[in-house]
C-alpha cells in the first residue's frame, strides 16, 4: 500500500555547524556487542569502520563526541526495561563499558540512561545547551530501538538531527529499512557516512535519503 500520509513530507536537507553539532554515539558497550554480553547484537563490527570515521573526524573538527550508555541498577523492584527485555546491563561492570575497539578517552562526555532514550530523565538536554549544541549526529545501536527513541526525543526538544544509516544496527533488516525510512520522513536528516563527515568536515548540504521498502538495509544486523 503506498504511504499515502508520508508522501506529504517536505523533501529537506541539512547543513551541519561543527560548532554547534556534537556527535552521538548510542549503547556501543560490551552487552550488546560483545561475546559473553546479555544481549548481543551480531555483525557490530560491520560498524566498527564508519563510527571510527566520525569519532575522527567530529575530534578534527572539535566536535564533542558523547558515548550513551545503558545502565540499570541493581535490586530494583520494576526496572521497566526489564518488563519487555531480558535483564542486562547492570551498572558498575564489564557490560555498560564502551567497547575498546572505539578507543574512548577520558575527555569524551558520557552519559548514563536507564530507559531506551538517551534525552529521557538523564542529563542530555542540559549538557547539550551548555555547551550551545543545537545540531546532533547520532549513530549506534540498535536503530529501532535506542536510537530512534534518542532521535524521537531530539526532534521533540528542538535539535536538528542527522542520523548516518549505515554507522547503526538494528534487530532486522526490515526493522533498519522501516525506522530509517520514518527517520528520514519525520523526525530527521539519513545519509550515509561519508556523506556526513564530508558535511560535517566543509559544510556540505547533506541530502536526505528517504528508505524505501525495497531499498538496501544497509547496516542492519543480519
Amino acid at each position: 500500500m503506498q504511504d499515502v500520509f508520508s508522501a506529504h513530507r517536505q523533501e529537506g536537507s541539512t547543513v551541519l555547524d561543527s560548532k554547534k553539532t556534537a556527535l552521538i554515539v548510542v549503547d556501543m558497550i560490551n552487552e550488546f556487542c560483545k561475546p559473553g554480553g546479555k544481549m548481543v547484537l551480531p555483525g557490530y563490527e560491520k560498524l566498527m569502520p564508519q563510527q571510527k570515521a566520525l569519532i575522527a573526524a567530529a575530534r578534527a573538527n572539535d566536535v564533542p563526541v558523547i558515548f550513551v550508555i545503558d545502565s540499570h541498577r541493581k535490586n530494583m523492584r520494576q526496572d521497566r526495561e526489564f518488563l519487555k527485555r531480558t535483564p542486562h546491563g547492570v551498572e558498575n561492570t564489564w557490560a555498560t563499558q564502551i567497547i575498546e575497539d572505539l578507543e574512548p578517552r577520558e575527555d569524551d562526555l558520557y552519559v548514563i540512561k536507564h530507559r531506551y532514550s538517551a534525552f529521557f530523565q538523564t542529563d542530555m538536554d542540559l549538557l547539550l545547551k551548555d555547551m550551545q549544541i543545537f545540531q546532533l549526529v547520532v549513530c549506534g545501536v540498535v536503530t529501532n530501538i535506542c536510537v530512534r527513541s534518542t532521535v524521537h526525543d531530539a526532534f521533540f526538544q528542538g535539535y536538528d538531527v542527522v542520523v548516518p544509516h549505515d554507522a547503526c544496527a538494528a534487530t532486522g533488516p526490515r526493522e533498519h529499512v522501516s525506522t530509517l525510512y520514518d527517520i528520514a520522513t519525520h523526525f530527521g536528516t539519513v545519509a550515509e557516512t561519508d556523506t556526513v563527515i564530508e558535511g560535517l568536515s566543509s559544510g556540505k548540504t547533506i541530502l536526505n535519503q528517504v528508505f524505501e521498502e525495497d531499498m538496501a538495509p544497509g547496516m542492519a544486523a543480519q
